[in-house]
């Protein structure tokens, strides 16, 4: 695989090691060869590391296997997820989603990668839906722009959205950037 295919969640192993992307930046300099900037995290230890590969490098891919899980609870610092077909139940540790963990909710689907029989990823769906526990009142006439106030979820997490947002509303989460999308309808 090529380093400019490196997206954030994926998998990959450098030097006998499977390190997960957190972060993908392709470079492309006036002088010089293209490159791809990157953060790592690695599975077993959970240390991140920053590595650049040149974009003529080749990165060893791996095969894993995918299976659609629930989140149930969570365990100190452990994440417990359950398998719909067969109801086995896995735990997971919360560092391979430490970001979202703020925004999950119970019954909220999963899709959990596998290598060699063990959880390397955890993948959230694209969109929460969420309702605003705490949201201070905006202040009348500060409309100017893109304003944002920062709001609480009914999960505890913490999200900036537009001035309009009030306490009560159901909003829209994108989790893979932990953004506002869209006030939903009740």
């Amino acid at each position: 695989m090529d380093p400019i295919d490196l997206r954030k969640g994926q998998v990959i192993k450098v030097d006998n090691d499977l390190y997960t992307v957190t972060f993908s930046q392709f470079v492309n300099p006036g002088k010089g060869s293209a490159f791809v900037r990157t953060k790592l995290r690695n599975l077993k230890r959970g240390t991140v590391v920053e590595r650049t590969f040149k974009a003529v490098e080749k990165i060893d891919d791996v095969d894993l296997e995918k299976r659609y899980m629930t989140f149930l609870y969570k365990d100190g610092d452990h994440l417990v997820f359950m398998d719909k077909d067969d109801y086995e139940q896995l735990s997971i540790p919360m560092v391979l989603v430490e970001d979202i963990v703020p925004f999950m909710k119970e019954e909220m689907p999963f899709e959990i990668t596998f290598y060699e029989g063990n959880p390397v990823g955890v993948t959230p769906p694209n969109f929460a839906e969420l309702e605003v526990t705490y949201a201070e009142d905006a202040i009348k006439g500060d409309t100017v722009g893109t304003s944002r106030k920062k709001v609480t979820v009914e999960t505890g997490g913490e999200v900036l959205v537009p001035l309009y947002v009030k306490q009560g509303d159901r909003i829209k989460i994108d989790l893979r950037e932990i953004s506002f999308v869209e006030r939903v309808s009740k």
